[in-house]
């Protein structure tokens, strides 16, 4: 893992989650990837917070952008791993702060995150 790949990286899934745009957004995952986060936990209580596979995860993202419309990310901080990075960045709608832990693959798309919220 680049500082240049992570940062590029960064600043391309912002951008995709600012134009609210799934399809965009789950290009950077693979087929079945995995989450771990509190706020899956609180919109889907059942999933115990960890949520499997793009279809799964299509359906929560789409309930977080109907519970957020005015949703967009602003980067904080972007810190590499050897096959990680984690993007620190602020809700601007929410007003919080927030880190994804993001794990990849060879082929350079996510397989694993951890996300916690301020």
């Amino acid at each position: 893992m680049t500082s240049e790949f992570a940062q590029h990286f960064a600043e391309e899934w912002v951008a995709s989650w600012n134009s609210h745009d799934l399809d965009r957004v789950l290009n950077h995952y693979t087929d079945d990837f995995s989450i771990e986060t509190p706020m899956a936990l609180k919109i889907q209580p059942e999933s115990q917070g960890i949520l499997k596979g793009k279809a799964a995860i299509r359906i929560y993202w789409t309930m977080g952008l109907q519970l957020i419309p005015d949703l967009e990310f602003k980067i904080i901080d972007v810190l590499t791993g050897i096959d990680s990075l984690s993007i620190y960045y602020l809700n601007t709608a929410t007003g919080r702060k927030s880190v994804e832990n993001m794990f990849f693959n060879e082929q350079g798309k996510v397989t694993k995150v951890f996300v916690m919220y301020s």
